[in-house]
């Protein structure tokens, strides 16, 4: 099976400017390829984690990725999917995530010996001249053409800024300067990034009369059509100081049933016949060990097999397996806040981080979302012996109680 065969069975295939030429590049390993990845917070989160599995399949088949990190991009914002503008972030904070991308992505791609770089477009965009840009570049785009792009869309609705209006140009020039210094000849992104991709393609055609190509992937949604990677306490980070590995080992454990199969064929690296062979047996108990795997294979990807194996032990022990229960989530409750031993059932709520306040606890508590080691508890004026015990909200939200 080829690299391009294995993208496609996977189910990773969007939209594809020249799929022959793009299929012949990627199987005889000579693509050089880039995606970017602008710095808007101090790690990387779920969403970027399909594109990092994908620079990593096609690096392990010998083409060369160029990881593009956005630190002029992100000084403007990119407006696709967004209904309101992206708060403007100061140019240290910027560099500061850029510094904290950098290690993690470490961890998907190989930068030895020239297998891989990265670059960063605020080296080229910080010093255009506005109006040399203008003659260059702006005449090479038609206003009318980029109001209909969908990447702008959500955002025509609340108002377009000029600012927003100028980042598919930014991107554009990207994608032509990466082509001139690096040989870059072909762009991966979401497919919400599709305008902004064939405006780069359009650039370096007009400009330099040469093809370069384009392809998107298919963005994670689950079955609901929403963006996965997103829990009631925001976003699902890679950072473990952010988003703990046995978090993120229970947010694929919870996943629908039907998304995992779809989940294990696009983020992990189990052979797509295994996981094709699994989904025409796969009922029952079944769903439980193929989220399972999938829970395990990602997390050992992000975090190391060490902490998959302590997330998979805690999950086990939560769900009456034979697991270990010291690497779960903790909360620390003081002894002074404790009468005869026990706390309140909502305080106990509150100061274990399940709920923001004693009425929402309250409310939990009222609607059945409360269990202490696995018997709920219905009664929000009841006095617990905290110490030791599992407290769960939901299916999802669990901590081990300890008293300092």
């Amino acid at each position: 099976m080829t690299t391009f065969e294995e993208l496609r069975r996977r189910g990773l295939l969007a939209q594809l400017t020249d799929e022959k030429e793009i299929e012949e590049l990627i199987n005889k390993g000579e693509a050089t390829f880039y995606i970017g990845f602008d710095p808007t917070a101090d790690s990387l989160h779920v969403g970027h984690f399909m594109a990092l599995c994908l620079m990593k399949r096609l690096q392990m088949a010998g083409n060369k990725p160029i990881v593009l990190l956005g630190g002029g991009t992100g000084m403007i914002g990119d407006p696709s999917g967004k209904t309101d503008m992206r708060k403007m972030l100061t140019p240290e904070t910027i560099q500061h995530n850029i510094e904290c991308f950098k290690k993690q992505m470490s961890r998907f791609i190989d930068f030895s010996d020239g297998k891989a770089i990265a670059v960063n477009n605020a080296d080229w965009l910080m010093n255009l001249n506005y109006v040399d840009l203008l003659r260059e570049v702006g005449a090479c785009f038609s206003v009318n053409r980029m109001l209909t792009a969908e990447c702008y869309k959500q955002r025509m609705e609340r108002g377009l800024s000029f600012l927003e209006f100028n980042y598919m140009i930014m991107q554009s020039y990207d994608f032509y300067k990466l082509f001139q210094d690096y040989g870059c000849n072909m762009q991966f992104g979401g497919d919400d990034q599709w305008s902004n991709m064939l405006g780069g393609t359009e650039l370096i055609r007009r400009k330099l009369g040469k093809d370069a190509y384009a392809m998107t992937i298919t963005l994670l949604l689950n079955s609901e059509g929403k963006k996965m990677g997103k829990t009631e306490k925001g976003a699902v980070w890679l950072d473990p100081a952010k988003t703990s590995p046995y978090e993120f080992f229970q947010y694929w454990r919870n996943v629908a049933d039907a998304d995992v199969i779809k989940c294990l064929k696009m983020l992990t690296f189990v052979p797509v016949e295994e996981i094709e062979d699994m989904e025409k047996s796969l009922e029952g108990a079944g769903f439980n060990k193929a989220k399972e795997l999938l829970a395990y294979e990602l997390t050992k990807l992000v975090h190391g097999e060490e902490e998959a194996e302590k997330a998979k032990s805690a999950s086990k022990a939560l769900f009456g397996g034979s697991g270990s229960d010291e690497n779960m989530p903790v909360a620390e409750i003081s002894s002074a806040d404790l009468v005869d031993g026990k706390i309140g059932l909502l305080n106990l709520i509150v100061k274990a981080g399940l709920a923001p306040s004693v009425s929402e606890a309250r409310r939990l508590v009222q609607q059945g979302g409360i269990t202490i080691n696995d018997e709920k508890v219905s009664d929000p004026k009841s006095q617990i012996s905290p110490d030791g015990i599992i407290i769960r909200k939901g299916k999802k939200a669990f901590r081990k109680i300890v008293i300092i």
